[in-house]
């Protein structure tokens, strides 16, 4: 009987041990896709187009084309509809009550925006301005409640989609709050040429002023100014008619203690 017990025992040991190897697998150690928080960890598919989605839509919908510079929908006006970014760049500012301005954002083709009314926002708590010639969809909030219903794949991308963009803004608050300057220009021109993306291997940042990206890191002109020159003597980046290149070579400055 005590051999029978033992054999017994060692069996159930030996489920205990399968389902925790099972538990600790590959797939759930996998929880940073960089080491330095660029790119999102809930970045869909490429496979999932939401244009294909929008295309299906029959009332509560228009297409319309804006110039550089040109603003979409300014901070205070009524928040009654989401955008999609067809073609182009967006840019996202807030400006405090003494008139200080800061870029929250750079959205680029295939981002959504101004999705706030869809949880009762009742004003835009932003300005989305183009900053190239950009073509948009604006869908009425009424009708983007209706697809997100109808449309449970597409509900649930665009659910992931925001969760993305979450994850992306509280590494940006991190960090604004722990990395020099230096260190924050890096990592935001490392974003901006979608530096991780698998799906998107683009090394080149369209033309930017320095002043924005001066406002998205929370510096001066100046010190951006500096820390570019540094850059391009490092080999980082170097500069050509269509953009900047940056190279993944940029990297160590994010990583570098």
């Amino acid at each position: 009987m005590a051999v029978k017990h033992s054999v017994v025992m060692e069996q159930k040991r030996r489920k205990t041990r399968g389902k925790k190897r099972v538990a600790l697998g590959p797939s759930a150690r996998k929880v940073m896709v960089s080491p330095v928080g660029i790119g999102t960890l809930l970045e869909p598919s490429t496979s999932f187009d939401p244009h294909l989605f929008l295309t299906r839509l029959t009332t509560g919908k228009t297409s319309r084309d804006y110039l550089d510079k040109q603003a979409i929908f300014s901070q205070g006006d009524a928040a009654d509809a989401v955008f999609y970014v067809q073609s182009g760049k967006v840019k996202l500012t807030v400006v405090s009550k003494r008139g200080k301005e800061a870029v929250v954002a750079i959205l680029t083709e295939g981002s959504f925006f101004g999705e706030g009314c869809l949880a009762g926002q009742p004003l835009r708590m932003a300005t989305a301005t183009a900053i190239q010639q950009t073509s948009s969809i604006r869908v009425t909030r009424e009708a983007m409640i209706a697809l997100l219903h109808q449309e449970p794949e597409f509900g649930e991308r665009f659910l992931a989609y925001l969760l993305s963009r979450n994850i992306r803004m509280e590494a940006d608050l991190v960090d604004h709050l722990f990395n020099s300057s230096e260190k924050r220009l890096a990592r935001l021109l490392l974003l901006l040429a979608h530096f991780g993306h698998e799906s998107k291997p683009i090394p080149v940042v369209a033309k930017m002023s320095q002043e924005t990206l001066a406002e998205m890191i929370g510096t001066t002109r100046s010190r951006v100014s500096f820390f570019m020159n540094r850059f391009r003597k490092l080999g980082f980046v170097d500069y050509n008619g269509g953009g900047m290149h940056v190279h993944s070579s940029l990297v160590s400055v994010v990583l570098h203690d």
